[in-house]
């Protein structure tokens, strides 16, 4: 099980999601990001705005998914 936050994984917030894989992780991240989108939440709009601007660029996009799978995989198993 690894440990990471919402701003880590490109959110606004300290809430910390927990998993045993990057995928998982990701998933739980984007459940987050969709209900603060709901609640619209300032902090976290502008965080999703500055994904879906990353987003454009599949290639970017592409590279930041697998540096934050690298980054994830060097966490510690808790």
């Amino acid at each position: 099980m690894k440990t990471m936050t919402c701003k880590q994984l490109g959110g606004a917030c300290k809430q910390k999601f927990q998993a045993e894989t990057f995928d998982e992780i990701a998933e739980l991240s984007k459940k987050h990001g969709m209900e603060m989108f709901q609640k619209k939440d300032k902090a976290h709009l502008e965080a999703i705005s500055k994904m879906q601007t990353l987003m454009e660029s599949p290639k970017q996009m592409q590279e930041w998914f697998e540096n934050k799978r690298k980054e994830f995989e060097a966490l510690p198993d808790e």
